[in-house]
């Protein structure tokens, strides 16, 4: 998880995580503070940047419950539960009901921390338009899957941009909501699960970092078994190949992709979009399988801020690849700045669109190549079009 001082955090989520001391020095600016919980409204619902691959996109949601795990953070829940929405390519491109985006109440718990508490804007984030339709059928073939993990404390409807975007280029994808991680997970039966987990780690000032991780690569396990196993539970998981699996994630979502591919050798390729590691990896150094590592410049350059990335690097032994984004801050990699413009705050160095655009095209052209096998020019050097990515090679 990038670690982030408690305004930058409170800048978007509700339960604020307070770290040490030693790190919060480095961590990105705070927002301007917030003079009122109502900020200009904006007109008409938050819209998604467009997929910009050929597919259309179709999306499932699954609720899923391992109980043969108890939950670290509420151990008398029955069993460990997800809440997983599936991206994928749709057999052709059709109107239909659009997919929504959240709940008004997963939107409201997720505001809440801007602070923003108008139900106009509340309403207007959870039915955003996700470019997606509810069930439709999967596109002819098999397709690669990819497993998303969200940022502590934040919920996988905030990777919808990137989800959309690798669907619609072929891929299905799964992100994940972990039970008691987010500001508010919808289940059935009329339940919201709210962040239990922060105020765990918060008390904890952090220093149980490896049980998040460790409990997310355990889901992982249990997703794919669920999505490729004998008895799936999505009703078009023949569109899956299993032998084609990447994982990636924002924040401690992504540093868990290290002890999810340490444990189970069906993922193929990781991604860690800004998070601290808190696994070292095996001693087989995953076995060679690739790995990309994607960060903002201030803090995740070679020798900068977060040296876990320099020695979690050198454990690594793919393919492996290094790069900065100028300008990001630590929430650019999800679709948290779109949000963040829809409720009145202004955008960062690096404004929203344009966060969305090159997270896209570094996650995809990573995947395209470790799981199609497809050469991607875009991962060999500096590229024109993407002025702000800087490539290192400790």
């Amino acid at each position: 998880m990038r670690k982030l001082t408690r305004a930058a955090t409170a800048a978007l989520l509700a339960c604020a995580v307070t770290l040490p001391a030693a790190v919060t020095a480095t961590a990105a600016p705070a927002p301007p503070p917030a003079a009122t919980t109502t900020p200009d409204r904006p007109a008409g619902r938050l819209s998604l940047p467009a997929p910009t691959g050929p597919y259309g996109v179709g999306r499932s949601v699954l609720h899923l419950v391992d109980r043969s795990r108890t939950d670290p953070w509420v151990p008398e829940a029955d069993g460990r539960e997800l809440m997983v929405t599936l991206h994928y390519p749709a057999a052709r491109h059709r109107p239909g009901r659009p997919a929504p985006y959240a709940t008004r109440e997963e939107a409201r718990l997720l505001l809440r921390g801007v602070p923003v508490e108008d139900p106009v804007v509340t309403r207007q984030v959870a039915e955003a338009r996700t470019h997606s339709v509810p069930d439709v059928r999967p596109a002819p073939g098999r397709h690669p899957l990819v497993v998303l993990s969200p940022g502590f404390g934040m919920p996988r409807f905030t990777l919808t941009a990137l989800a959309t975007d690798l669907a619609s280029r072929g891929y299905v994808v799964a992100s994940v909501d972990h039970a008691y991680e987010s500001s508010g997970t919808a289940v059935p039966g009329g339940r919201t699960l709210t962040c239990v987990a922060c105020t765990v780690m918060e008390e904890n000032e952090w220093t149980k970092g490896h049980l998040v991780t460790g409990a997310r690569a355990a889901d992982t396990r249990f997703l794919l078994d669920r999505l490729t196993g004998p008895r799936p539970a999505w009703r078009y998981a023949s569109a899956i190949d299993a032998t084609r699996v990447g994982m990636a994630g924002h924040s401690v979502g992504g540093a868990s992709a290290v002890p999810a591919m340490a444990a189970d050798r069906r993922i193929d390729a990781g991604v860690n979009m800004d998070g601290t590691f808190w696994d070292a990896p095996p001693a087989d150094g995953l076995g060679g399988r690739p790995f990309l590592f994607l960060g903002t410049d201030e803090f995740h350059r070679p020798g900068g801020g977060d040296t876990s990335w320099d020695t979690t690097w050198a454990g690594v032994r793919g393919e492996k690849h290094w790069l900065t984004v100028g300008g990001a801050g630590h929430l650019d990699f999800s679709d948290a700045p779109l949000i963040l413009r829809h409720a009145g705050r202004p955008d960062g160095p690096l404004p929203a669109g344009r966060a969305v655009s090159v997270t896209r095209a570094y996650v995809a052209a990573f995947f395209d190549e470790h799981l199609r096998g497809r050469d991607q020019p875009l991962l060999d050097g500096p590229d024109p079009a993407h002025p702000e990515v800087r490539f290192h090679r400790p």
